[in-house]
């Protein structure tokens, strides 16, 4: 049992991690001891949806809550209206109001759900930022930020490199490092969780702890999701793959994504043991065909995110519609048929929309695939929300990069 125990910590201090503070061995020494400790992640809902770029941050939580520790989801709906700087290369020219921050975040639990548990013996605690930071008063302010100099905030990478070439460096996003630090004081944690581009904004926070709580608190920073050229996973092609998508979909796009991601995605996004990681990666290296374990990929991360019938029948689908292909790219005895409504003029918006069809689960769901340049007919992309369609027998339509219906005549 004590192995047991001490694989699991081992494996907590090593996968998905990139560096922690002040040490791993110091973390080491308090877990062995069995002390549970309260973390946290958070998550500003600058936009409605979670998706793959944060699973690793979420798997690293329920890795923790799987260990009986007390883990918080923090929604930075009060941070959120500063401005993460972070991974930026100018200001931004808008921020969120409170008010729209909230309504961003109205599914985050739901979404997050899928991989930490809400409810149960040790349910993750969900707490909005807001509920403090909104009620700090000046003098409040003034004495969270006279634990920083001027010197020690502008030397981070980023306003450096901005300052270097004459972007401004707005006041608004240079506070939000003292906004998010404060919030380890707000809840009293003992250990925060977050990317490695928010290492800055977290170790803040431990200077404020231990300035004000007098007490340690420990950083763990996990890596993100890149390509071999650095760039983030999470979007692609302008699409979020969203942990919420529908399976076809999201199976589709895990499968657009580059060979060389293959290995991190198996290490950072799922539960399969690492010594099967090296092996996949062993086996790339060597001459495999990727297609074969990037398939692999889709299934497991469809399963885990819905089922394994969900899963099977997304990748049936993709077998049948992407590697068959004919000009569409799709094999006709693939796709799914739909009867023509009697009213054959619709507006885009109203035919994605429609129950029958399943592609989306509302009207805003549809116009945010259009926005995006993820909506064809006929091989042809629409990207007016206006737009009125004719529909005619054997016409396409594709949603997204793996959901298709074809229109036949009733």
């Amino acid at each position: 049992m004590k192995i047991m125990i001490r694989d699991k910590i081992d494996e907590l201090l090593t996968r998905r991690v990139d560096k922690i503070y002040p040490s791993r061995e110091a973390l080491e020494k308090v877990l062995i001891s069995g002390k549970k400790l309260k973390l946290y992640q958070g998550f500003d809902p600058t936009g409605i949806q979670l998706h793959i770029g944060h699973m690793t941050g979420l798997m690293k939580l329920r890795q923790f809550q799987e260990l009986g520790h007390q883990v918080i989801f923090l929604i930075g709906d009060g941070t959120g209206q500063a401005g993460d700087p972070s991974g930026k290369t100018r200001a931004r020219e808008k921020f969120l109001t409170n008010k729209e921050l909230k309504e961003n975040a109205r599914d985050y639990v739901l979404q997050a759900a899928k991989i930490i548990d809400f409810k149960g013996k040790n349910a993750a605690q969900i707490l909005y930022n807001s509920s403090w930071l909104n009620k700090l008063n000046l003098v409040d302010i003034l004495n969270i930020a006279q634990h920083f100099s001027l010197q020690q905030l502008e030397e981070r990478d980023l306003y450096f490199e901005r300052k270097k070439r004459g972007e401004t460096i707005n006041l608004r996003e240079f506070l939000y490092p003292l906004l998010q630090g404060y919030d380890s004081v707000a809840m009293g944690i003992d250990l925060e969780l977050g990317g490695t581009d928010q290492t800055f904004n977290m170790l803040c926070g431990r200077q404020l702890v231990g300035n004000i709580l007098h007490r340690e608190k420990f950083v763990m920073t996990t890596p993100l999701l890149t390509d071999s050229s650095g760039k983030k996973i999470g979007k692609t092609e302008g699409n979020v793959i969203a942990l919420t998508a529908p399976p076809k979909d999201f199976y589709g796009m895990i499968m657009g994504l580059s060979d060389d991601v293959i290995v991190k995605s198996f290490e950072f996004l799922t539960e399969i043991p690492m010594t099967k990681v090296e092996e996949i990666s062993k086996n790339i290296t060597g001459g495999d065909n990727p297609m074969k374990y990037k398939k692999m990929l889709a299934y497991t991360l469809t399963s885990m995110l819905n089922s394994e019938k969900e899963a099977k029948e997304a990748q049936e689908y993709f077998e049948n519609a992407f590697q068959k292909r004919n000009l569409l790219g799709l094999h006709p005895e693939a796709v799914p048929l739909a009867v023509v409504p009697n009213y054959r003029r619709i507006n885009i918006v109203d035919l994605i929309a429609l129950t029958d069809l399943r592609f989306v689960k509302s009207r805003s769901d549809a116009k945010r695939y259009i926005i995006q340049g993820a909506v064809e007919l006929n091989g042809k992309k629409i990207i007016d929300s206006n737009t009125i369609v004719k529909l005619n027998n054997g016409d396409i339509i594709k949603v997204g990069k793996a959901m298709f219906k074809k229109f036949v005549d009733d």
